[in-house]
């Protein structure tokens, strides 16, 4: 069975740090570029970034680049997103997700709240 499980999210100050996680299993991991999306109620989701699974190229919304660090771990099956620098409008559900050549896994979200 497919899994992809978020946690680590939370309420936070704004200029706060937190780290999402995403374990994954049931698939072949390494075969799959991963990705943190978000989404704010009203609007669509949206990419906050993706690593390769190969070469481990990162991309970045121009929103969060310089403050949000993605990672994977593929011995653990697993996808970092530590976050810095936190702003009022990081707030939002962040889903992991994994996509193949002919799939994509979605995990159940994680809330964010970047609150004073």
């Amino acid at each position: 069975q497919v899994q992809l499980v978020e946690s680590g999210g939370g309420l936070v100050q704004p200029g706060g740090s937190l780290k999402l996680s995403c374990a994954a299993s049931g698939f072949s991991f390494s075969n799959y570029a991963t990705s943190w999306y978000r989404q704010i109620p009203g609007k669509e989701r949206e990419l906050v970034a993706s690593i390769s699974n190969f070469a481990g190229s990162e991309v970045y919304a121009h929103s969060v680049k310089g403050r949000f660090t993605i990672s994977r771990d593929s011995a653990k099956n697993t996808v970092l997103l530590q976050m810095n620098s936190l702003k009022v409008e990081d707030t939002g559900v962040y889903y992991c997700s994994a996509s193949g050549i002919s799939e994509t896994f979605w995990g159940q979200g994680t809330q964010v709240t970047v609150s004073s």
